[in-house]
């Protein structure tokens, strides 16, 4: 029997059902009615537009696919599977096995296994993103169309083409109503994203059933409010209309388009369009009667007919193969006229940093009146990326606070038709982390910022940037009460401690500006994982390194920045931050009294963990048992380093609405306090 081409196209797409439902079904876990529903579009895409070669899945040049409805997730493994996508190693090496075999499909969502409950970066080949929580993956995918045309501004010329990416994802009703899908979508519709195609997959239902109890917007006309180009395509399983709309977004130069496509979720089984098609298996019987219906052999389990792989490899595989070849061809041709360029692409995709860069870092001179941590964190920003022409960034719309602003000639703004450094994001922290995400996993190196307190609306994304194990920067100024009059709204009391509770997540909190600057040597090299800079507003002193120990301590996390005249110290004072300089101010002052106290700055924890047992026991001896931590924070996690015998100097509540010295007085941060509390440890440890 001769297959036609529209034969071939209905066995792929009702192939790549079955394996959906079979995989469901085995796991007794998943989604089944998304995947169902879809796959005609998802088919569509991939086999007829999608630049994506599965031979080589992390080719700089390819379109990326978002499954931004995670939940989905059966249905980018069974794409990942028919079309043959190579796996990829931790250094970024094309392995000669699949990314997603059958048998991984038949253990789909349990331990090990390469197909999860959702999609995972760095776990699975061809994974562009991780997504899960709603709105996450439309959101990342705007930094991915940022980066497309940031890099073809910087690296394309008029006799090569190198960048030039689209970017799809695939959006469904719970992405629509996260706000930060519509921050995202806002941006992207003011910066005139044009690479950008968000495929809707408007079912109608959700968990609690549908979504006429809490969702009638229409959200076509919100996306041309945002200066979007729509398209409608009635019926998901009209592969015509698909290929009509997604045409119409390749030849859209001047806006986003949203593809709102209507589909049946869990179509053709026995509960079509109905809640129950969404989060459980269908059930045996279900799943039988559903391959009937599609003309599946109903008793046979993830049935993959030869033809089905054979389209793959004639379509997609093909198509994208050639386009990879002549990219590359192209590129060796372009090292040889640009060689500094070329250079420049090499290392982003290996995440490394160009020659000599840490000579560019400063060092500060000792100064009593000193730098807030945030004015000292801008000038060292600005240095680096004048040697790291892929560092780039922005905030949410706090640039003059924050001092992330590069200031250098040539910087520029990132806008429509502009391709600067400069990103203005807009008060959208959400999104504004999701979209430099996005750029990271596009090998740029991003930071983003904003006040420590609005980390909170930004959460999901910083997680995900953890959980990813990209390089992101995120960077938060006016991080204690040293906020002062703006009271206890703008101050940041329980955000450090829960930074600090993401696994993979690295938060600094440098004490003076050269902390700042080691700092920044710590986080300019990483390669898998990202860091929080938490800043002050207020001035703290530059410290006398010729008196106390050099700055580069901060790589270990924690260092001994200062000792008793002599012998061993009696008491042992750590501090992070602002509050450095106040455990100096009271080390002074016991000494005078003959108490011998040791301080320890304590930037990033994190790394002082990762020391080994050695390291950390010369810092913190554990024969002194005298300790009191300091910090303008939640006291929760330092118990660990006092231990049970220990002090802690924190906060206990919502700061207030007063000045500085007043706040510092009220909730004890004083060398008075501080004193106090040392000799009362001292006391009792004795």
């Amino acid at each position: 029997m001769t297959t036609t081409a529209i034969d071939l196209d209905t066995l792929s797409i009702n192939t790549i059902r079955g394996l959906c439902m079979d995989a469901i079904q085995r796991a007794e876990s998943g989604h089944p009615g998304t995947p169902m529903g879809i796959a005609p579009v998802a088919y569509t895409l991939w086999q007829r537009f999608l630049r994506f070669d599965p031979a080589d899945p992390i080719w700089p040049n390819r379109d990326r696919f978002v499954l931004s409805e995670g939940h989905a997730s059966a249905l980018l493994w069974s794409l990942l599977h028919l079309a043959g996508v190579r796996a990829v190693d931790p250094d970024y090496e094309v392995l000669g096995r699949p990314s997603i075999t059958l048998e991984d499909l038949k253990t789909f969502r349990q331990l090990d296994s390469r197909a999860p409950g959702h999609p995972e970066y760095r776990w699975t080949s061809g994974v562009e993103t991780t997504t899960g929580p709603l709105g996450q993956g439309d959101a990342t995918s705007v930094g991915m169309a940022i980066a497309s045309r940031w890099l073809a501004a910087r690296y394309n010329r008029d006799d090569f083409h190198l960048f030039d990416f689209d970017v799809y994802s695939i959006t469904g009703d719970g992405d629509m109503m996260e706000g930060v899908a519509s921050e995202a979508a806002s941006l992207a519709g003011h910066l005139r994203l044009a690479n950008l195609c968000w495929i809707y997959d408007s079912n109608r239902v959700t968990i609690e059933g549908s979504t006429d109890l809490a969702f009638t917007e229409d959200v076509a006309e919100r996306f041309l409010a945002y200066g979007w180009n729509v398209t409608t395509v009635a019926d998901a399983n009209d592969l015509d209309a698909v290929q009509r709309a997604l045409h119409n977004f390749k030849a859209e130069h001047e806006r986003p388009t949203l593809v709102v496509v209507h589909s049946h979720i869990g179509y053709g089984s026995p509960v079509e369009d109905t809640a129950q098609a969404h989060g459980e298996p269908l059930g045996a019987q279900a799943v039988r009667e559903t391959k009937r219906f599609l003309g599946m052999p109903e008793d046979v389990d993830f049935y993959v007919p030869d033809q089905v792989y054979d389209g793959f490899a004639r379509s997609m595989a093909a198509r994208s193969s050639a386009a990879r070849d002549a990219w590359r061809s192209s590129f060796s041709a372009y090292r040889g006229k640009h060689p500094q360029l070329a250079d420049e692409i090499e290392r982003m995709q290996r995440r490394d940093l160009p020659d000599g860069w840490q000579e560019a870092l400063p060092t500060f001179p000792a100064d009593a009146k000193g730098l807030a941590t945030r004015e000292s964190s801008g000038q060292v920003l600005n240095a680096l990326a004048q040697v790291v022409p892929w560092l780039l960034g922005g905030s949410a719309d706090l640039a003059p606070s924050t001092k992330t602003r590069l200031t250098f000639p040539g910087a520029g703004d990132f806008q429509a038709g502009e391709f600067g450094r400069n990103f203005h994001l807009g008060i959208r922290e959400h999104a504004a982390a999701a979209i430099a995400n996005g750029m990271a996993l596009s090998k740029l190196r991003p930071y983003w910022s904003t006040f420590l307190i609005f980390s909170d609306y930004a959460r999901g994304a910083i997680r995900l940037s953890a959980l990813m194990e990209i390089p992101t920067v995120h960077i938060f100024s006016h991080d204690s009460i040293g906020v002062g009059e703006d009271g206890p709204t703008h101050q940041p009391v329980e955000q450090l401690v829960s930074l600090r509770a993401t696994p993979g997540l690295l938060v600094f909190r440098p004490a003076d500006a050269n902390e700042v600057v080691e700092s920044w040597r710590v986080v300019a090299g990483l390669r898998r994982e990202p860091a929080a800079l938490v800043l002050t507003r207020q001035p703290l002193p530059t410290l006398d390194r010729t008196k106390l120990a050099a700055a580069a301590g901060v790589a270990k996390g924690a260092y001994v920045l200062a000792d008793p005249p002599s012998g061993d110290p009696d008491v042992i004072l750590l501090a992070t931050g602002s509050e450095v300089a106040l455990a100096l101010a009271a080390r002074d002052e016991l000494t005078a009294e003959g108490i011998a106290a040791r301080v320890v700055s304590m930037p990033c924890w994190e790394l002082f963990d990762r020391q080994p047992r050695q390291y950390r026991d010369e810092v913190l001896p554990p024969a002194v048992r005298a300790r009191v931590a300091i910090e303008q924070a939640s006291t929760l996690g330092w118990e660990r380093y006092v231990g049970d015998a220990g002090a802690i100097v924190g906060m206990h509540t919502f700061g207030a609405s007063a000045p500085l010295k007043q706040l510092l007085t009220k909730f004890g941060f004083t060398p008075d306090r501080v004193k106090q509390v040392a000799r009362e440890q001292v006391a009792a440890n004795t």
